[in-house]
């Protein structure tokens, strides 16, 4: 099922997110209907908070991103062997991030018709559970590493807006502001702070 995606300035998106149990309620249609709406917005990552729940969850498709590049693309942005994930991170912690970090514009769902240069670490090791609450702990880098890193922020209560330079976040103050009260036409399902 497609769900509305939560607009910049809905509290959710700002709070701290509480990790689950394999009995919560309903838990595979809420991951299932997850991967339909971020299809739907052509999004490559969605989390929890977005779509109203503050649970430590998110899902990840960097292959697509992968498939869409050309093959200079796929070596700047993915390290040898990577063809990206498409994976499902619950109760998810970063355990380490490398020294090595970078910088690329990032969107989010949430904030749409807007972006900005975000700097973040090239790779990261993180412990999580599958959707089958198989624990895992994996190594990933580049472009795959920066969509997790995204979405991990969001069940933090954290914006890609945190991390942009003061000036930059002030030219864009006047525009949250419009999108927080709905003056956006997305092409996909969205729920503002007014509704």
């Amino acid at each position: 099922m497609i769900l509305p995606i939560l607009a910049y300035g809905c509290n959710v998106l700002r709070q701290h997110c509480h990790n689950i149990e394999p009995d919560f309620p309903n838990l595979d249609d809420l991951i299932s209907s997850m991967w339909e709406t971020m299809y739907n917005a052509n999004g490559c990552g969605l989390a929890a908070p977005q779509i109203g729940q503050c649970i430590n969850l998110f899902v990840v498709d960097s292959k697509s991103t992968y498939e869409s590049y050309d093959p200079a693309e796929q070596a700047q942005n993915f390290e040898a062997g990577d063809t990206g994930i498409v994976e499902t991170f619950v109760n998810a912690r970063i355990m380490s991030r490398s020294e090595r970090v970078w910088a690329q514009e990032e969107g989010c769902l949430s904030i749409p018709g807007l972006d900005g240069l975000v700097t973040r670490n090239w790779a990261i090791t993180i412990e999580y559970q599958d959707q089958s609450f198989e624990k895992q702990i994996k190594s990933f880098a580049g472009k795959t590493a920066r969509m997790i890193q995204h979405e991990y922020d969001h069940t933090q209560g954290i914006l890609y807006l945190d991390y942009l330079k003061p000036l930059k976040r002030q030219l864009m103050e006047s525009k949250l502001k419009k999108l927080a009260k709905g003056y956006v036409k997305p092409n996909y399902p969205m729920k503002f702070v007014k509704d």
